[in-house]
């Protein structure tokens, strides 16, 4: 069992940055794959951002170059840093653990871009 709290979301104007924490209830190396996940209103939910047990991490297209991954061992926590953010990005945003095929979601965490 995997248990994950996020934090971080808000409103922010267009251009603004935020960073999303998630707080993990172990440690990362029973822990497969981290991922953030967003969803929008009306609209599914899609892969934002991911990292591996090893530290691979793969972008979604929208995300590349301007959201960043990552994770501090020691406070068991995974991060994802959001920058030049646009009135799209709108959405709940989830964090993901996948610990042998068996996925984990924390409640998630709404940010809000204003145009």
């Amino acid at each position: 069992q995997v248990e994950l709290v996020e934090s971080g979301g808000g409103l922010v104007q267009t251009g603004g940055s935020l960073r999303l924490s998630c707080a993990v209830s172990r440690n990362f190396f029973s822990i497969n794959t981290m991922g953030w996940y967003r969803q929008a209103p009306g609209k599914q939910r899609e892969l934002v951002a991911s990292m591996t047990r090893g530290g691979s991490t793969n972008y979604a297209d929208s995300a590349k170059g301007r959201f960043t991954i990552s994770r501090d061992n020691a406070k068991n926590t995974v991060y994802l840093q959001m920058n030049s953010l646009k009135p799209e990005d709108t959405a709940v945003y989830y964090c993901n653990a996948r610990q042998l095929s068996v996925d984990y979601w924390g409640k998630g965490t709404s940010v809000t871009v204003s145009s």
